[in-house]
């Protein structure tokens, strides 16, 4: 019967220490191995928290399954801030292009409920409404209005 384990680990610097090492140990798993592959699949959210599922079988074989952090994380990263403005709606975060929002959609792609890349892209911008963020020098509803009368099709 297979087992599961279930973190947070800070992307790409996943160590043998708590909480991984002692919940893998037990199951009998090269940790350093896992660990390796952990930080090899999370090496493109550094400086993140990223959720991370490890399933041991019976015969020590083991898989990791890599979820992506929340949107805002996400978008702040882009901005290359640590945190929102302090007053928002009084404060803009920043601006980000078109093309990062594409990106970031298709980052979150399998954990967004949209079913196309569309309504992905604008539940992307609706996430960066506490932000204050700006899209192309835009606010987030205008470029949400522009994606509904056609504009950015050819990213979609």
């Amino acid at each position: 019967m297979a087992q599961s384990v279930k973190t947070l680990v800070d992307g790409g610097k996943a160590s043998a220490g708590p909480p991984l090492g002692p919940a893998l140990g037990p199951l009998g798993v090269p940790v350093p191995k896992v660990v390796q592959a952990i930080n090899e699949k999370t090496k493109d959210f550094i400086g993140m928290k990223v959720p991370v599922t490890i399933t041991v079988d019976d015969k020590r074989n083991f898989e990791i399954e890599v979820g992506t952090p929340p949107t805002a994380a996400l978008l702040k990263k882009e901005l290359k801030i640590e945190k929102g403005p302090r007053t928002p709606g009084a404060e803009c975060a920043g601006n980000l292009s078109f093309e990062q929002i594409v990106k970031i959609a298709n980052m979150k792609k399998d954990s967004l409920l949209s079913y196309d890349m569309k309504n992905a892209v604008k539940e992307v911008l609706g996430s960066g409404v506490p932000l204050n963020i700006t899209v192309d020098d835009k606010p987030i509803k205008q470029v949400q209005k522009e994606i509904d009368e056609g504009k950015y099709a050819e990213y979609l």
